[in-house]
């Protein structure tokens, strides 16, 4: 029947949409970012107020 065909559609575009989506997210959260630590005696050698 032709007049189904724009509904198969539809569900093709909400299939690849979400699967998009999925994917992103996994991309988003997969990355890890290094930890910095920084101590307080760099932060304070670094900060040197003239005034």
């Amino acid at each position: 029947m032709p007049q189904m065909a724009p509904l198969n559609w539809l569900v093709l575009m909400i299939i690849f949409i979400n699967i998009m989506i999925m994917f992103n997210m996994t991309n988003y959260y997969s990355f890890i970012y290094p930890v910095q630590k920084f101590e307080k005696t760099e932060l304070n050698k670094t900060i040197n107020w003239k005034w």
